[in-house]
């Protein structure tokens, strides 16, 4: 099994920090775009998609400004993180999201993420 590597995607988003934070941290948020139902309990988020279901520890939070989680299945090091930050030139939210894919697979996850993002889109109306 390869090493998997980090990467980072940036989508700018027509939006504020706390509207969409609120996407990125809260079950009822999350299940609007990311997965078919999202259930959290002792800081732990359970996605289901299709019958098959996921969960994720949240490592780490800041309201407004970054989420931080693991999927308890995967190597203690890999995490995936919503990061939300402002362009200083634009003034723009900028949401940056954080993951790890083996090197060959990174376009596949990039693609599925655009996929997801342009779901989240859809629903805060950007």
């Amino acid at each position: 099994m390869s090493k998997k590597v980090q990467y980072e995607l940036e989508y700018p988003v027509r939006c504020s920090p706390s509207i969409l934070y609120e996407f990125l941290s809260t079950p009822a948020g999350l299940q609007e775009w990311f997965a078919d139902k999202v259930d959290f309990r002792d800081n732990v988020f359970s996605f289901s998609w299709n019958g098959s279901a996921e969960e994720a520890e949240v490592l780490e939070q800041e309201e407004d400004e970054y989420i931080r989680l693991h999927w308890t299945h995967a190597p203690k090091n890999e995490y995936f993180e919503f990061r939300i930050r402002i362009s200083e030139v634009t003034n723009m939210t900028i949401l940056v999201i954080k993951d790890f894919a083996e090197k060959k697979e990174v376009a596949d996850q990039s693609q599925l993420w655009d996929y997801q993002i342009k779901d989240l889109f859809h629903r805060i109306g950007n």
